[in-house]
């Protein structure tokens, strides 16, 4: 469940994959050189251009199609970011200002533009249909889960189900993206290219759950947010979703006057419902079972340190601490 372990697997591909990213940034507009070099530099895991090397890895590709793919995945994933920071009106991400912070708003979504568009220049370069099919079905429902969250926030009647629906739009999408295209790229069977889509789209639900919980963790410094960012915003997560279901009257008002009103006002309150109904709880089980899932998808998948790095990806989604 070390990530870093994990990562040095694949470490020359990285490698690859940040050299590209970064001539792909390039451009003539400075203000585009000067953002692309800020969000690269400012970290972040790498955990989606990193399901596409081990799984091509693991099918024995030997090509170099997949550090373009792993880079278009990264693209579509930085420019998601942007315009979800300028949406919440973010100040902090991975510990580093936001860029609509620094930039304002207006720069930080046409940036964002920008990526999303060359990731597609760089999709045609691949020269695969398939890959086209699945990356601009994977962008459109993307947009669709941004919506479908903006249309949640400030509302307490949202459910369980459609939360879930929400993460599996917007955040899960991309890794199962990522992983499927590692099978595509590999030219694997259709049932296998099911399975690594399967495996991926558990474990971006998975690492999504995690992150709603970290956000009311007490001491969440390793996460690079502030904490109840998600209540600031009114957005109505599982550990509130599963409060308002549990918690006793008192707790109920609390909680669904804290998602329509927003802000944090009384964050104490709200985190002594979270942890007196056992929401944290709840949600780290709902995230393991989504784990096991993904586990389960690879088990036709052959033996390998590669495959051994997924299984262990799906561990590090559920117990990681940032």
């Amino acid at each position: 469940m070390d990530y870093e372990a994990i990562k040095a697997l694949v470490r020359d591909d990285l490698r690859a994959v940040d050299r590209e990213i970064e001539a792909r940034l390039q451009s003539d507009v400075a203000l585009i050189n000067q953002m692309g070099s800020y969000i690269v530099q400012s970290g972040g895991k790498r955990l989606r251009p990193v399901l596409v090397l081990l799984g091509s890895r693991a099918f024995g590709y030997t090509g170099n199609a997949h550090i373009r793919l792993a880079a278009i995945i990264e693209f579509i994933h930085t420019a998601t970011l942007l315009h979800d920071d300028v949406v919440d009106a973010s100040e902090l991400r991975r510990g580093h200002t936001t860029a609509n912070t620094i930039w304002g708003n207006e720069a930080s979504v046409l940036v964002g533009d920008f990526l999303y568009s060359r990731a597609f220049e760089m999709m045609v370069e691949v020269g695969s249909m398939r890959v086209m099919e699945i990356l601009a079905h994977t962008t459109n429902t993307i947009a669709k889960g941004e919506v479908m969250q903006l249309l949640n926030c400030h509302d307490p009647e949202t459910t369980e189900e459609r939360y879930i629906e929400v993460i599996r739009n917007k955040t899960a999408k991309l890794f199962q993206a990522a992983a499927q295209l590692s099978a595509v790229v590999s030219e694997q069977n259709p049932q296998i290219e099911h399975d690594m889509a399967a495996y991926g789209m558990h474990l971006g639900t998975a690492f999504q759950l995690v992150d709603d919980a970290l956000d009311y963790g007490r001491d969440n410094h390793d996460l690079g947010k502030n904490i109840g960012d998600d209540l600031a915003e009114g957005k109505p997560t599982l550990p509130l979703i599963y409060t308002l279901r549990q918690g006793d009257n008192r707790q109920r008002e609390l909680i669904r006057a804290a998602i329509e009103e927003g802000g944090l006002a009384q964050m104490e309150e709200v985190m002594d419902a979270i942890e007196s109904t056992g929401s944290i709880t709840y949600t780290a089980r709902r995230a393991e079972d989504e784990a096991a899932r993904a586990t389960a998808a690879l088990t036709a998948i052959p033996d390998s340190p590669y495959k051994q790095a997924l299984l262990d990806l799906a561990q590090f989604s559920v117990h990681r601490t940032y």
